[in-house]
């Protein structure tokens, strides 16, 4: 070990590759084993496989940093517009992987370290994953910013560092248990921390009135408390190209740090309190709001991470760009990912108003001109609205601007709509139904020229339901914007045999033209390849099967369905659904022993909000029901259930190439798009599905026959609601429901304990808000036809075929070049980087 670390001696060709920026194996070997000797600053004989992982993390970022300079410089150089995409989440997942793969080093890396006497994948195996999101919002957004990159189109992310993550999952005898997810203890070679950009952010306090030079009446916020802002920044490279942008994080930290008066008087908690304070903001991701300082954190997360990035971007208008306020919108395109930083509208008028003192309708041109507003959502808990009192006691000088923007704007909806007074209290900002509270989705509707939904029929529901009014006022700016997920991570590098196969089959081309997969469909009557298909597809369950053995102790049979969902377990996407189709085919064996199914393995994976009482019953009744199903030689045959704890992007790159069926099964109308349903797709994986989200897109992409279509659509479940929605009257009505419930209800699954399960059973039974027992029988009766369809090989791997062939659609490459040339108007840039 001690002569691989040894540099070499320097020849013609090392001139040549430098160790900094060289991209063949050896030139890469040299960088690694420089950071192994001067960042990590380990001896051989003390190196293990995590400080390989960073030494070549480092290596590769070396790599792309004459991208990300060269890039900013062209841009900048060349007075390009750029994206700016604001979200309080990017689930970025490991980067080592990606980027190897997006700079085309792959060989190459895997050369240099098996020249050091380590494995690829086992350095890979070592990184820890960002704790910088959730779900599939912060996913989006990281595959979003891919896409930019990859499409050349230049980008700026901005976000917040959270030290750490929502919380690691375990599952303790059935029951989530959440676990601190401290991302950072090791540190993160991707980030580059720049202490020289921090920007000030006020809060609470009051505000005053005061004339200015010209005598001028203006408004000054004295804050009662002042945190500063310091940029992190994440590269982020394209695939194939020399564009890099960049992921901008703010971290807090305290404006003094360390009080050194009262340390001095023996104070010493007071020396360092308003550091700890002042941390205290971007400690975690998504704090429990449930409490009255939880809803406050959260409202400073929200305005904390908006601020620094809009004084950042008037920074570079000024000082970079040397370009006049006024041209704002022409430089910069300013999207709100979800109600989460709408706060945006608000702070831009107050640094253009206050601070930059323009007039304030040109304030207002400037803000609507720059903003575009995605929203994800239909259901109205997750629409933010903040109590009036607490909002104004936070942020005093920005409820001063929402009241004016309110007022002005209802003055235009008085106008277009005269006489209409019910109309004007419906759409005002200022909410007035159960307490007075600020509308965030009103205010990012309002400040935005464009506003858009993230499937087809999402974006209908939106213009007929949540913004049904705004849409008659401006039916211009609504459009709508499917989601799309990159290939490059969900495909080329979470399914390394399926690349070779397609690889092999239609050409690489497929990589950056996603729709390029439809040449597969020439080859779905070939044996060889549908046997080569069902080969890959063996190979990634096996995969899979080994690591749910080792999360769960469960053994699976690759030969078996795979049968898998997973995502945030929440009653609209209504795991318990499945868990109930689970039961019956458990019951029917037990009544009928001579009964013969299609073994199938049913995989769950996903996290409960730690405040969601009915989500965490679901987590235990379906490792209760598991823990029946897998030790009972009468049905684990034929049904094997497991959990897979700590649903991530890293075990994600093993889940979706897997499945045989992807289950999508929320109540119609409820979500808004879903990409998790794409990456299945992608990888060959059949969907049993609502018509809901993007569900709808995909089974007119793959074709009814390919799609397992059931339940109630979005128009049958507003009418049964409207008719007065009766669950008894399904129980009544179906033997087989009714048993599954008592059965659950009296204790089977629970040691006897009839109380364990009854909240979620009483919730079926007397209010199912959801509809999960009017879907029911559907829902059954369209697994009997996957069972029946699974039965056929050639005819299943010829659907799985066509499924993954037609999933071009679905690429973030499509979604996000339809922002930029629809919405943005953020055209492509060549950046040319000398090595």
């Amino acid at each position: 070990m001690t002569d691989l670390l040894r540099p070499p001696a320097a020849t013609p060709t090392d001139t040549n590759e430098r160790s900094r920026t060289g991209l063949s194996a050896e030139a890469l070997r040299r960088g690694i084993v420089d950071h192994l000797r001067y960042s990590v600053g380990r001896p051989a004989a003390a190196l293990r496989p995590e400080h390989f992982y960073r030494a070549t993390a480092l290596a590769v970022r070396d790599r792309m940093q004459d991208n990300r300079v060269a890039s900013t410089q062209t841009s900048l150089d060349l007075g390009r517009k750029v994206t700016c995409y604001l979200s309080a989440e990017f689930l970025m997942g490991p980067q080592l992987g990606s980027n190897v793969l997006n700079l085309g080093i792959e060989d190459a890396a895997r050369a240099a370290l098996e020249g050091l006497g380590v494995g690829y994948d086992e350095v890979l195996a070592c990184e820890e994953e960002p704790g910088l999101g959730n779900g599939g919002l912060g996913r989006l957004a990281a595959c979003y910013l891919d896409s930019l990159a990859t499409l050349e189109r230049p980008t700026i992310g901005y976000g917040i560092r959270y030290e750490f993550g929502i919380f690691d999952q375990e599952i303790h005898d059935g029951w989530q248990v959440e676990k601190t997810d401290n991302w950072l203890a090791n540190g993160n070679p991707w980030e580059i921390a720049k202490p020289d950009v921090h920007y000030p952010v006020n809060w609470g306090g009051h505000t005053e009135f005061y004339s200015d030079d010209a005598g001028n009446q203006r408004v000054r916020w004295i804050p009662g408390r002042v945190i500063e802002g310091v940029a992190y920044d994440t590269p982020i490279q394209g695939y194939g190209v020399n564009t890099c942008n960049v992921l901008t994080l703010w971290s807090a930290r305290a404006v003094q740090s360390f009080a050194l008066d009262a340390f001095n008087t023996g104070d010493y908690y007071k020396a360092v309190e308003e550091e700890v304070t002042s941390e205290t903001v971007t400690k975690v991701l998504y704090p429990n709001d449930e409490l009255e300082a939880g809803k406050h954190l959260r409202l400073l997360q929200q305005y904390f991470f908006v601020s620094c990035s809009l004084q950042h971007v008037l920074h570079i208008m000024d000082d970079l760009a040397d370009a006049s306020v006024h041209d704002l919108p022409e430089r910069f395109a300013l999207q709100l990912n979800d109600t989460h930083p709408s706060i945006g509208v608000a702070e831009l008028m107050r640094l253009l108003v206050d601070e930059r003192r323009l007039d304030w309708n040109d304030a207002w041109a400037i803000t609507v001109a720059t903003f575009g507003y995605t929203n994800h959502t239909l259901l109205p808990e997750a629409l933010e609205k903040w109590p009036l009192g607490m909002f104004g006691a936070c942020l005093p000088r920005h409820l001063e601007i929402i009241y004016e923007i309110n007022s002005r704007f209802l003055d235009e909806v008085r106008a277009k709509f005269p006489g209409d007074e019910d109309r004007v209290r419906r759409m005002s900002i200022i909410g007035e139904e159960g307490g007075k509270s600020v509308k965030m989705a009103y205010l990012a509707t309002v400040g935005s020229h464009a506003i858009n939904g993230v499937a087809a029929l999402h974006s209908e529901l939106l213009k007929d339901s949540v913004l049904k009014d705004f849409f008659e006022m401006w039916p211009e700016r609504f459009s709508n914007k499917t989601n799309g997920v990159t290939p490059r991570r969900f495909l080329a590098l979470s399914n390394p045999g399926l690349r070779g196969l397609l690889d092999r089959t239609i050409g690489d081309g497929w990589l950056t033209h996603l729709d390029r997969l439809r040449g597969l469909e020439s080859f779905i009557e070939d044996p060889a390849f549908r046997q080569q298909w069902r080969d890959v597809k063996r190979a990634n369950k096996a995969r899979l099967a080994d690591f749910v053995r080792a999360s769960t102790g469960v053994e699976l049979d690759p030969t078996w369905m795979f049968d898998i969902q997973v995502k945030r377990i929440h009653e609209y996407k209504r795991q318990h659904l499945n868990v109930l189709n689970i039961v019956t085919q458990y019951l029917r064996l037990k009544q009928n022993p001579r009964l013969e199914l299609a073994p199938r393995a049913f995989i769950f994976g996903g996290k409960a909000a730690p405040g969601y009482f009915l989500a965490k019953r679901i987590i235990k009744l379906i490792n209760a029901v598991g823990d029946m199903i897998n030790f009972d030689p009468d049905v684990n045959r034929f049904m094997k259930v497991a959990f897979v704890p700590n649903f991530n992007v890293q075990n994600a790159h093993l889940i979706y190439p897997a499945a045989n069926l992807s289950e999508q099964i929320s109540t119609a109308g409820k979500e808004a798009s879903g990409t998790g349903n794409m990456k299945f797709m992608m990888n060959g994986a059949l969907t049993i599905g609502t018509l809901d989200g993007a569900n709808v897109e995909i089974r007119e992409e793959a074709g009814a026959e390919n799609f397992f279509l059931f339940g109630l659509t979005e128009d049958q479940v507003q009418q049964i609601k409207r008719d007065g929605y009766r669950p008894a009257d399904h129980i009544a009505a179906n033997a087989e429901l009714a048993s599954v419930l008592d059965l659950i209800a009296g204790g089977h699954f629970s040691h006897g304990d009839t109380e364990v399960f009854r909240p979620l059973v009483d919730n079926l039974r007397y209010d199912d808000p959801f509809l999960v027992l009017a879907d029911y029988a559907s829902y059954v009766e369209c697994q009997d036809r996957v069972s029946a369809a699974w039965q056929d090989r050639d005819a299943w791997s010829r659907m799985s075929i066509l499924n993954t062939a037609r999933s071009g659609k679905f690429s973030s490459d499509r979604a996000i070049a339809e922002y930029c040339d629809e919405i943005w108007n953020v055209s492509p840039v060549t950046v040319k980087v000398e090595r």
